[in-house]
């Protein structure tokens, strides 16, 4: 999809960059990719059909799927509208055969589409050429040309001698602090020639801009940044452009995590992509499988050595080949013990089509794609998220993919059956779950506790969903009645306990806000609801409360991947948040908020040294060392060819307090033990008090271990521990329980077992 105009249309359909029209000086408009995608289309559709080679060689789902895999790659070099080139090379065409008669508006125009087409496959030093020789146009045509346009223009230069300080600095001289609000010490560029050169052309929009416009608001945010880089801020930012320094500050303080992923072998350079930890190859240590939307980019493998050290075992585990996926779900749909992946596909790319791949787990690490087999590939619709649940506690785990509908690309939402024998059936039309949006966010939860999931549908563009589940196969949507179809732009969302009150809560983030909103914010002005992320607060009797501000989560944040942990081991669950948009400029912080007992949420981003400012994907909350504390990792980078990062490890520093992990096993129920509850009964400065997990894998873009870390906080000792199995409807109890190890508990089985894990030092061992 092609935006036209030089204002941004990211909330309308986030798909493209900016364009301004210099010669017709139009509102901007949206326009479809054209036959092209027809033609696409219809090659997916034979690929995804045709199992049989020219001699009548019978080739197998996983073979089948890396054909299309390696197709898809050969063709997005020219056809996504992400990724290709296509667009790029077109403008160079037609700049290069303008004529002596062409106008210099024509000749601006195209200098300013070429730039903006060069920056997005990274070359900035091209696009940069390009912008200038557009610039330099600019005082024989200021007269013909809307101010909004001519602000538009330098503050697109502005922005691409930005990115070209990042890729000089943060990306090419990488170091854990580079791009970490607010910028100090080691994330102070040494090739300062981009930043200095940006604040140059940020000064001249703000000396020609309206104070409270959104251009002067987002060339004032990226002005403080550009200081900052160069070591700048605050004391030579212009007084009358200052973002007051408290504005990047914690509002409490809060110990540092370091950012260890280069030390782990796991800093990837990639583009947005998915990430999930579990244990994968059953020997009890948690590994890490990421993924990238570059449809060149290949899902790694990486394996816990057991020693504070991981090694890349892709090709080990058969994934060579599998490339690409946004995001990734994870759980062990079979039922035979280990765990197996689900890989989204072709989010944002209406109406193009990706399959995506479901990755069955061997027993031994290795992994063989069955999509086609298992029924999952019969048609490929645009999604970056699915979640699993027992809907009808038949003791399988179901799917649910939410898929992109825009314009006349409607695509159903999808809800496959497990059927139990390693195959599903789509079932979402009988269930009353198809109704589709463009979808980036669902997530099931039993929120009005009668045993059977519910499901929780997030849309950009419009009301979201929550489907009751009416216990007879079919669902009805609650959420106008409930109150929770807002925000109307939204992304993540989850199901989480956040006040230990055994009732499950619902967060739903905003995705509307932009860089200039969050200046807005800084400066001290109110913020718009629509900008704020929604906390539903569970009564215990179905229903919900909007709570957010009163919790203190009143300000705009942005996500797509995010999740939620206990950092503190204090019991109650803190959240991480990973933002940005696909645009360059969108240089904000990721978001890391402390629950404090239940009673509001406190940033404590710039304390822990979280406030990454590249674009956030998927996180993870996880205790890769087996010390109890989790540990954060974030899968990092944009959308555009040149806006690859490094893949983020922040290790938790400890904090001393108990905690215990639960391995659930299911056997009447799911093997998973997906939508099971735990409930620890502690005591604590001489008074009890239950800690309440619902086991799943946490978010909506990131996947946590199903092994449940929980935090005690400050205890002396468990009471008690309870199971709550919602297919069977019993709840085990468990007395005796030891703080500080692993628990692993079969369903059904009177006594839990202990399991012992090393513990070691991440990173230790040398590279």
């Amino acid at each position: 999809m092609i935006c036209e105009g030089w204002r941004d249309l990211e909330f309308e359909c986030r798909i493209m960059l900016t364009r301004i029209n210099f010669s017709q000086m139009r509102a901007p408009s949206i326009s479809s990719v054209g036959h092209v995608l027809v033609v696409v289309l219809c090659l997916f559709m034979f690929a995804a059909t045709s199992q049989v080679l020219a001699d009548n060689t019978i080739i197998s789902g996983h073979q089948k799927m890396l054909a299309l895999l390696a197709e898809i790659n050969v063709r997005a070099a020219h056809e996504n509208t992400y990724l290709g080139d296509t667009r790029a090379r077109g403008l160079r065409d037609q700049l290069k055969n303008l004529g002596p008669t062409s106008s210099d508006t024509q000749r601006l125009e195209l200098h300013f589409q070429l730039g903006e087409a060069e920056l997005m496959l990274g070359n900035e030093d091209a696009a940069i050429q390009q912008l200038s020789a557009a610039y330099r146009l600019l005082p024989k045509l200021k007269n013909l040309l809307m101010p909004e346009s001519v602000n538009g223009l330098v503050f697109r230069l502005g922005v691409a001698y930005m990115r070209l300080g990042e890729t000089q600095n943060c990306c090419l001289r990488y170091s854990p602090d580079s791009c970490i609000l607010p910028i100090r010490e080691g994330g102070i560029h040494s090739e300062q020639e981009g930043s200095r050169k940006a604040i140059g052309y940020f000064m001249e929009v703000l000396g020609n801009s309206g104070k409270r416009s959104r251009l002067h608001l987002e060339a004032q945010w990226l002005l403080n940044i550009a200081y900052m880089t160069i070591g700048g801020y605050p004391e030579d930012v212009p007084p009358a452009h200052l973002i007051p320094l408290d504005a990047f500050e914690s509002e409490e303080d809060f110990p540092r995590f370091t950012n260890i992923a280069s030390k782990l072998g796991l800093a990837t350079f990639s583009l947005s992509g998915g990430a999930v930890a579990d244990d994968f190859n059953s020997d009890g240590y948690l590994d890490l499988l990421v993924s990238t939307w570059d449809t060149a980019g290949q899902i790694r493998l990486f394996i816990n050595n057991q020693d504070g050290s991981f090694s890349d075992d892709t090709v080990n585990a058969g994934l060579t080949g599998i490339y690409g996926g946004l995001n990734l779900v994870h759980a062990d749909y079979d039922n035979d013990g280990d765990v197996d992946v689900l890989v989204l596909r072709g989010a944002w790319l209406t109406p193009v089509r990706y399959p995506n791949s479901l990755l069955r787990n061997n027993g031994d690490g290795v992994f063989q794609d069955v999509t086609f087999e298992s029924g999952l590939g019969e048609v490929h619709y645009p999604s970056q998220t699915a979640a699993w649940a027992d809907y009808d506690n038949d003791g399988n785990l179901d799917l649910f993919v939410g898929n992109e509908a825009l314009g006349e690309a409607q695509f159903p939402g999808q809800l496959f059956h497990n059927e139990g024998d390693g195959t599903f059936i789509d079932v979402a039309h009988q269930a009353g779950v198809a109704p589709g949006g463009y979808v980036k966010a669902v997530v099931w939860g039993d929120y009005d506790g009668d045993r059977f999931p519910d499901l929780y549908v997030s849309n950009l563009l419009g009301p979201n969903r929550l489907y009751r589940n009416n216990r007879d196969g079919t669902f009805s949507d609650q959420a106008v009645a409930l109150g929770v179809d807002g925000p109307q732009t939204s992304f993540p969302a989850w199901f989480w306990d956040f006040d230990n009150d055994g009732v499950l809560d619902l967060f739903v983030s905003a995705y509307s806000a932009g860089i200039d909103t969050l200046a807005h914010g800084c400066l001290g002005y109110p913020v718009a609801d629509k900008h704020l992320a929604r906390l539903y607060r569970g009564d215990g009797q179905g229903g919900f409360e909007q709570v957010g501000r009163q919790y203190n989560l009143n300000q705009p944040t942005t996500p797509m991947g995010s999740n939620f942990g206990d950092l503190d081991n204090d019991g109650y669950l803190d959240c991480y948040l990973g933002t940005g948009g696909p645009d360059y400029k969108y240089l904000m912080p990721n978001v890391m908020y402390r629950n404090q007992a239940g009673k509001a949420f406190v940033d404590i981003t710039a304390a822990t040294g979280m406030g990454h400012l590249q674009k956030g994907h998927a996180v993870i909350f996880a205790d890769f060392d087996n010390d109890g504390d989790q540990d954060v990792f974030e899968q990092m980078g944009g959308a555009f060819p040149g806006d690859k990062f490094n893949d983020a490890f922040y290790e938790n520093p400890g904090f001393g307090h108990h905690w215990i992990s639960v391995e659930l096993v299911g056997v009447s129920s799911n093997r998973s033990a997906i939508g099971a509850r735990i409930r620890i009964e502690v005591l604590e400065d001489g008074k009890m008090r239950s800690i309440y997990k619902h086991v799943n894998s946490g978010g909506t873009f990131g996947g946590n271990p199903l092994r449940q870390t929980v935090g005690l906080g400050q205890c002396t000792t468990i009471k008690r521990l309870e199971v709550f199995w919602p297919t069977t409807g019993v709840t085990q109890l468990f007395t005796d329980v030891p703080m500080n190890g692993f628990v692993r508990i079969v369903e059904g089985e009177d006594r839990y077992t202990l399991r012992s894990l090393k513990t070691y030092e991440l990173g230790r061992p040398a590279f």
